[in-house]
């Protein structure tokens, strides 16, 4: 179970949800603030009040002073740009911060249908291929939660199909919750379990 409430005054967000198993989608316009909510569980950036908890661990918490860094909060983040590193390869992408207790390097591999690009450089992957890899590398870090921001934003409509069946499948895959940030209906309507809308920073529903 994941639980989030979270007051900030800029940009201003305020904040109150719970999510548990699958998929729950962040829904709304452009800046209504989505993107700076999943920051602000990821830990980039800081919230003036609030608490969030990950299972039976506090991430964060005003009142007790409690901050983990983003980097020991075992989330997992997928944003709009891949955010590849252009100069690694797949195979380099891919093992570039991967957790040392992480069991599932092959199934991981074979899901995302990844071995077959591993000696190829960012550049000259496709942007369905570039978001396969950004999946793969958040999950080869072993999160407990799964944020992605728009990640289908830059992909046509035939490659948004593929990656949405994979998107849809990662909760039962992996055994773990994926809060997914988009403005479009259609992506929502497919894949969310639970569906949230933002609207100027609150939470309407």
């Amino acid at each position: 179970m994941i639980t989030v409430t979270l007051q900030k005054q800029a940009p201003a967000i305020n904040a109150t949800f719970t999510c548990a198993e699958g998929i729950t989608a962040l829904s709304g316009p452009s800046g209504a603030g989505k993107s700076t909510l999943l920051q602000l569980i990821a830990g980039l950036q800081k919230p003036d009040h609030g608490r969030i908890t990950i299972g039976a661990d506090v991430i964060f918490d005003s009142k007790k002073n409690i901050n983990l860094p983003a980097h020991k909060r075992r989330i997992g983040l997928v944003f709009q740009d891949s955010l590849l590193f252009p100069h690694l390869s797949v195979l380099q992408n891919l093992r570039y911060g991967i957790s040392d207790h992480n069991t599932s390097f092959e199934k991981t591999i074979a899901i995302l249908e990844l071995a077959p690009l591993f000696h190829r450089r960012p550049a000259t992957l496709s942007g369905g291929e570039r978001q396969r890899v950004a999946i793969g590398r958040a999950l080869l870090a072993s999160p407990r939660l799964l944020l992605m921001d728009e990640p289908l934003a830059n992909l046509d409509d035939a490659k948004k199909q593929d990656i949405l069946l994979l998107i849809k499948s990662l909760p039962k895959t992996f055994g773990l919750p994926v809060i997914y940030v988009s403005h479009a209906s259609d992506e929502v309507a497919m894949i969310a379990d639970k569906t949230l809308h933002i609207q100027q920073g609150q939470i309407t529903t």
